[in-house]
């Protein structure tokens, strides 16, 4: 796994190759609002079809769903110590997320 940059990213990210599959990783489990928001749409700029994106954070990111369901695909898994884990992958053929509506009440 190596460490990345990302524009406009507030954590850490990190990929890895598994199976020709890009694996890209951040953790915002630590951070307050708007740094779970905004690092989770810098992340999904970095995703196509051959991608996936996880995102560590203290809760369901619930206010970013709406903003991304249309371009893209989510599963939620609770980790051992309570945390939420989502595993984002692109839809195909679509990009209609707005990357600049990168906050709550946007």
């Amino acid at each position: 796994m190596e460490k990345i940059e990302v524009l406009g990213s507030t954590v850490d990210f990190y990929k890895e190759i598994q199976n020709g599959l890009s694996i890209y990783s951040f953790d915002t489990s630590m951070c307050v609002p708007p740094d779970p928001m905004v690092n989770a749409m810098a992340g999904l700029q970095l995703l196509d079809e051959n991608s996936q994106l996880i995102m560590i954070n203290h809760k369901s990111p619930a206010g970013l769903f709406p903003k991304i369901e249309q371009d893209f695909n989510f599963v939620q898994e609770y980790t051992s110590d309570g945390k939420v884990k989502v595993i984002f992958t692109k839809k195909s053929n679509v990009s209609n997320t707005d990357f600049l509506q990168n906050s709550c009440n946007g």
